[in-house]
């Protein structure tokens, strides 16, 4: 997935299509291999917010990419460009993964892409999308949808997370790393994760979690239940489940197994410990659940993963 291909055109939101811009054009220090090639593709010069887009390349340069981004429409009232559902659609055909941030997800649908597949956007846009294109399955309640070869993801922030994702997916977890420090963004929030929650997020660092998620990280390697959490937080399994819900999205065994994940996945790519050892430090116990959990969430084994990764 060396070329990647932003599409610029009319009445884009410049905050997806410069981040996409930034995640993928700008190459990580000390890269162990190569980076991504980027292009971004229009017809013409392009208003992009307040902002005079010059595009290197036509929009049939998108056929030619290994993975095209689509970022976001600003108007969804509006059918998106019909050159722009064309080259998309010319783009898939053609192998390219492609790629929509927030609202761009309106010209894959336009494009027949999603036609029976799951899919998302910004939550406040996600009932137009069902209604206007009945076939696509839409989800609300993600930050992002992966089906291999077409992504899409909810808006601002999601958008950034499905970026680092496929990052992780082309490079692995330990440069996705890289990329999100110098972002100064969180590494990883998985896709399944709630857009937003009910609960407002604490804007401060003294919530009840603030002391307990750092301890948990280094006692991944340890058994740890419900009730030791909240025994630690001094808090009830209830109220802990709440905090949980409220500060990360999801419950507090789901992101254990997600840490625990991501430390087999890093530890796969910088160690040359065999899969026994790196599950007893992931705190999986055995290499037999380890490649159970490992295979759920990232569709390959340990072993595939660390080939991919350790080349």
């Amino acid at each position: 997935m060396r070329t990647v291909a932003v599409a610029a055109t009319d009445g884009m939101l410049h905050f997806e299509l410069a981040l996409a811009h930034e995640v993928f054009g700008s190459a990580p220090a000390a890269l162990p291999g190569p980076w991504y090639d980027v292009t971004v593709c229009g017809t013409h010069p392009v208003r992009v917010g307040r902002f005079l887009v010059e595009p290197d390349d036509g929009l049939d340069a998108l056929a030619r990419a290994d993975t095209v981004i689509v970022p976001a429409l600003a108007d969804v009232d509006a059918d998106p460009p019909a050159d722009l559902v064309e080259a998309v659609r010319a783009a898939h055909d053609a192998g390219a993964r492609v790629v929509s941030l927030c609202t761009g997800v309106f010209a894959l649908a336009a494009a027949g892409l999603l036609d029976g597949l799951r899919a998302t956007t910004h939550w406040a846009h996600t009932d137009q999308l069902a209604a206007r294109y009945p076939k696509v399955t839409v989800d609300p309640d993600v930050l992002y949808v992966d089906n291999g070869t077409v992504l899409t993801s909810a808006g601002k922030a999601a958008a950034m997370d499905l970026c680092l994702h496929l990052v992780r997916r082309d490079h692995g977890s330990a440069v996705a790393n890289v990329v999100a420090r110098r972002l100064v963004v969180p590494p990883h929030r998985a896709g399944g994760q709630a857009q937003f929650v009910t609960t407002p997020v604490p804007a401060r660092d003294d919530h009840p979690l603030a002391d307990l998620l750092p301890w948990i990280m280094a006692r991944l390697d340890q058994p740890l239940t419900v009730e030791d959490l909240a025994r630690r937080a001094n808090l009830s399994s209830r109220h802990l489940a709440r905090h949980f819900h409220a500060v990360t999205g999801t419950t507090p065994l789901k992101w254990l197994m997600a840490q625990r994940i991501r430390r087999a996945q890093e530890l796969l790519e910088t160690t040359d410990d065999n899969v026994d050892t790196i599950a007893a430090a992931a705190g999986m116990g055995t290499a037999t659940t380890l490649r159970r959990h490992f295979h759920r969430a990232l569709g390959v084994p340990p072993d595939t993963y660390r080939r991919t990764f350790r080349a």
